[in-house]
């Protein structure tokens, strides 16, 4: 009955449908076919429908996706780069004659703010043949990290290669674990950093550190680069098997001949290397300008901070600022570097046999029996908080001065920061600053409040580090990106024997002042030329120092005839 009602007239048979008990399985199989139109009319709204969809999500991606500041495509443009495996050009108009010697970025500025603010058009995704995929797990602290990142992507870049977003560190001292893992998956020696005797545990930690997100903003990161390298989150499944994988790590201070005669050919036997260490693995000099500059724009525009750390770090600086200027000063008189260097300068026996302790429990630190006086006379010691109070006594910090100290726990903890505490009232760290629930999230996360120390270091009025350790360096190369701001560098070699002099009373005030002000009189962050040491790149300057490459635009540029008042 209802299959007659069917074929004499459709619109009956739908209230037909309606108003009647369902349908076995065996009528809908009759009847569905028959309605052709009706499919047909559904498969066409359906396709404008998604299309429609798709339009609107690539236009609402353009418009949040990250911009880069005018003038970065003049300056720091990759159009002509000498690529041996692929050419590719750009979009765009021609490169600009002339670039500033550096971004203005500086927020001190409102002529640099106004540019920072102004966006450029956008660059165009980079479409290359990709030769493998690279995946880099990286070693160290915060900021030996970041200047790994920024050479594997020079890497990527110059062997065109697919890039992973990059692995921290779950592994070493400077781990930065999200807490203890109950379960007990992976268990490692620690060091109770924090207390004033450390002692040596075993414990588990879980294999959930810090990931790149958890510091760095990884949208920003993948689009700020998005016309230089291809960068995935994760690697398709199909090359998930170990027999796609190789483990290696590159060849310390290489390279581009390195890169290309030893490393691509691995990737026609494997279509993925993963670089298990990652730390000084690019050379200093002799890389092609255009790679220099890229180094560059993944350490001062790529590598941004995420939004937690970014607001934060704001925050300090402002509260800061309030008070009027300030220092920052980087004591890096804690536990794991005096413990790595072996530098016992002022400790009592008992904590320099714990130091001598903690430094035979870690295999990795290969030296081990360490002189500690001929390291310190050789400038390769941090200064102590008593050196370091004398150093800005004399270099004309009144006690008013607004110090804010960059560092983690300082070793000896009160005992030996009484100097400086009665040398400078208004000395500050961001847990002075903060409230505790600000702070909570950061907590048991060194390399997230290495971050926090290293946004207020760079915003500071003037920058001081008492060791030259990898955020040294970083903030000196970023403090130089940003003008040549401040930074005040000091020669521990020749200033400990001062030191000394002035302790055992052969100098007298007077003249360890002179002394001081002289030695440094050049050494204020001005402009000068990287020191090249060739075959030997442990002694030169580092490249992420004195990034002397992305501040001059010319190939010829003499440190005698860059002052400061010229920018």
């Amino acid at each position: 009955m209802t299959l007659m009602r069917l074929d004499r007239c459709r619109c009956k048979c739908w209230w037909t449908f309606s108003s009647s008990a369902p349908l076995s399985p065996t009528t809908t199989t009759i009847l569905l076919p028959k309605n052709r139109l009706h499919v047909w009319f559904f498969g066409v709204c359906s396709s404008i429908l998604v299309w429609t969809c798709l339009v609107q999500l690539v236009a609402l991606g353009r418009l949040w996706q990250p911009q880069l500041p005018k003038g970065w495509h003049a300056c720091f443009s990759f159009r002509g780069f000498p690529n041996q495996l692929v050419k590719i050009t750009l979009a765009g108009d021609s490169v600009a004659p002339s670039c500033p010697y550096f971004s203005s970025l500086s927020s001190s500025s409102s002529a640099a703010a106004a540019a920072a603010s102004s966006r450029a058009k956008s660059h165009p995704w980079r479409i290359y043949k990709s030769n493998g995929y690279l995946k880099v797990s990286c070693n160290g602290g915060l900021n030996q990290m970041r200047a790994a990142i920024c050479d594997m992507v020079t890497v990527a870049r110059y062997l065109n290669l697919t890039l992973l977003i990059p692995e921290l560190d779950k592994g070493s001292f400077w781990a930065d674990p999200r807490y203890i893992c109950p379960l007990r998956q992976v268990c490692v020696p620690l060091i109770a950093r924090n207390l004033y005797f450390p002692y040596l545990i075993t414990t588990c930690v879980c294999a959930i550190c810090s990931s790149f997100d958890d510091i760095f903003d990884v949208n920003y990161f993948i689009h700020a680069l998005r016309n230089e390298v291809r960068i995935i989150r994760k690697l398709p499944n199909k090359l998930r098997g170990n027999a796609n994988f190789h483990v290696m790590r590159p060849v310390s201070w290489s390279n581009l001949t390195y890169y290309m005669q030893q490393i691509l050919p691995l990737f026609s036997k494997y279509r993925v290397i993963n670089f298990n260490k990652t730390d000084a693995r690019l050379a200093n000099n002799g890389l092609p300008a255009e790679l220099q500059k890229l180094r560059c724009h993944v350490n001062f525009q790529a590598l941004k901070f995420n939004r937690r750390i970014e607001a934060l770090g704001r925050k300090l600086v402002k509260v800061l600022h309030a008070k009027g200027p300030f220092v920052a000063l980087h004591l890096r008189y804690e536990m794991d570097i005096l413990a790595f260097s072996g530098c016992t300068h002022g400790c009592s026996e008992e904590e320099a046999e714990e130091l001598k302790r903690m430094r035979y429990a870690y295999p990795w630190w290969r030296q081990k029996e360490i002189v500690s006086e001929k390291r310190r006379l050789e400038g390769l010691c941090p200064l102590t908080p008593e050196e370091a109070t004398l150093t800005l006594r004399a270099l004309g910090f009144g006690k008013e001065t607004q110090i804010y100290v960059a560092s983690g726990e300082t070793y000896g903890s009160k005992r030996r920061l009484s100097a400086l505490h009665a040398a400078y009232p208004h000395i500050v760290k961001k847990e002075m600053l903060l409230d505790s629930e600000e702070l909570k999230q950061f907590r048991n996360h060194s390399s997230q409040m290495a971050a926090l120390d290293y946004l207020v270091s760079v915003g500071s009025d003037i920058f001081i580090p008492t060791y030259d350790g990898n955020m040294a360096k970083l903030v000196e190369g970023h403090r130089r990106y940003l003008g040549f701001r401040k930074t005040i560098l000091l020669d521990r070699k020749k200033l400990v024997e001062f030191l000394d002099l002035r302790q055992n009373g052969t100098l007298s005030w007077e003249e360890f002042v002179v002394a001081v002000r002289q030695m440094h009189r050049q050494r204020m962050g001005q402009p000068v030329l990287r020191r090249i040491v060739p075959d030997r790149p442990k002694e030169e300057d580092y490249f992420y120092a004195n990034p002397q490459e992305c501040l001059c635009y010319t190939s010829n540029c003499e440190a005698n005839n860059i002052s400061a008042s010229d920018f």
